[in-house]
């Protein structure tokens, strides 16, 4: 900028008076004009006017240099031993060179060095690799409270209300129903503050279980008994029992026969001994529901009869496959007979639903077939095929559990022909109609195996028979 100035100055020659930035005076104004002069050991000289002039430019050049350095910061400009100004190569607002983003002191102290060592700006929590120790505590300090020395600081949970208790342990119980895992629902609930709601865990666990399959009441029986001591106590299941015998008018609505239920989970916590032995025959007499007094029945004629030899720990009995493998094909056994007796299939598919086995029925189809083999006559033929039919089109038997029950017949169709001789026969009869049917694809027709025949002298083997293929 100055050197522009100074270029104009000398294209444009004017007087030294005319440079002066400031305003005229009085006698200025009047067009007189003083000389300057200087005095030199008691004698007025005139002023060099070059002298001026340049110590004029120069003057005006660093005014306009500071003016503009607030918006030229960054860009490098700096100024020479003669008063020019001299810019240097431009850098990007986001330089780590400009100014704007440099943390070195800007009044032109020290040694050049980053303000707090690099540790200041804003959001910096000091420089890279320093450790922050514990704060000493200041005595002298005007807010110092000598009771804050032993305080103990713990994270506090507040305690569940009936609104929330509800929505945060019935996730947890149905979760349970899943995994069967008591220490790990143990732990879940020790992490709440269910205060005086623990009693509402065993009548939340038994509603729910009042819905479910046989094998969650047995779920629900174990959690009870282990929990009952470890995080509740003899008074709790009291407390539970009572309000569920209450409330069994309500339970009935949606479960028929929860007072023979609920007389169960009575009995068994009876014998699990997480109720006393003495909690039926308190409520002698003091009990006006009907839903109530049958409960109670209940309980007290089980527990008569576990003294008898029934095994009231076995009560709701063992589900799906927690069961051995003999026990099942014994139970699934026993319901093809019932079928082939009655000729419900409706009863058969429900007492296939409650095995609670979706993965061995195979075993069924498998056991099916093989009944229609050894029987006599096309009676057991139809019915089987006619059960077989229905379940595959109600998807109690699934596409994979019907292949894999006609593949194992087919293994073991050499084995079941020592004791059948007509098997084979029956058997390609039984997979046509089945096919026919719908219950099976072209592809396991095809599977199916077929004994070879004998062929004998009058067909031209010069008196050889042929031996026999399977």
């Amino acid at each position: 900028m100055a050197t522009e100035c100074e270029a104009w100055l000398n294209a444009n020659p004017v007087e030294a008076d005319d440079l002066s930035d400031s305003f005229l005076s009085g006698d200025e104004e009047r067009g007189v004009v003083r000389k300057v002069d200087n005095e030199i050991n008691g004698n007025w000289i005139a002023a060099p006017t070059s002298s001026i002039l340049e110590a004029r430019v120069k003057a005006k050049a660093k005014r306009r240099l500071r003016k503009n350095s607030s918006r030229d910061s960054g860009r490098g400009d700096s100024l020479s031993d003669n008063g020019d100004s001299v810019r240097g190569p431009l850098l990007p607002p986001t330089s780590p060179k400009g100014k704007l983003l440099d943390r070195r002191s800007r009044t032109g102290k020290g040694r050049g060095l980053p303000k707090k060592g690099g540790a200041g700006g804003k959001g910096v929590w000091g420089p890279p690799g320093e450790v922050y120790d514990l704060e000493e505590v200041d005595v002298k300090d005007p807010n110092y409270d000598e009771g804050q020395e032993n305080c103990v600081y713990e994270t506090v949970v507040l305690p569940l209300d009936e609104r929330d208790f509800e929505k945060t342990v019935t996730p947890i119980v149905q979760e349970y129903f899943e995994h069967g895992d008591t220490t790990e629902v143990a732990e879940l609930l020790g992490e709440l503050n269910l205060g005086h709601m623990r009693s509402g865990v065993p009548m939340l666990a038994v509603s729910l279980a009042l819905e479910a399959k046989a094998s969650h009441r047995e779920l629900t029986s174990r959690l009870l008994s282990d929990l009952c001591g470890q995080m509740l106590t003899l008074r709790d299941m009291e407390t539970a029992f009572h309000k569920l015998l209450q409330e069994l008018p309500d339970l009935v609505l949606d479960t028929p026969g929860a007072p023979q239920l609920v007389g169960q989970f009575i009995a068994r916590a009876v014998r699990d001994e997480i109720l006393s032995k003495s909690y039926i025959e308190s409520y002698k007499g003091k009990v006006d529901c009907e839903h109530a007094r049958a409960a109670l029945d209940r309980a007290a004629v089980l527990l008569k009869m576990g003294r008898g030899g029934l095994r009231i720990d076995n009560l709701w009995g063992l589900g799906g496959g927690q069961r051995p493998v003999t026990q099942l094909i014994k139970e699934v056994n026993l319901l093809l007979k019932e079928y082939l007796l009655s000729g419900d299939v409706v009863e058969a598919e429900r007492c296939l639903r409650e095995l609670e086995v979706p993965h061995f029925h195979h075993e069924f189809v498998y056991e099916a077939i093989v009944m229609v083999l050894e029987s006599k006559g096309d009676k057991t033929f139809k019915m089987v095929l006619q059960l077989l039919k229905f379940l595959w089109q109600s998807s109690v038997i699934t596409v994979d559990q019907m292949r894999r029950g006609f593949q194992r017949v087919y293994m073991d169709i050499a084995e079941i022909n020592i004791d059948v001789p007509c098997a084979y026969a029956l058997l390609e009869q039984f997979v046509d109609k089945s096919f026919s049917a719908g219950i099976i694809d072209k592809r396991l027709r095809d599977l199916c195996p077929s004994r070879g025949r004998k062929r004998f002298v009058s067909e031209g083997d010069g008196g050889r028979l042929k031996l026999e293929s399977y």
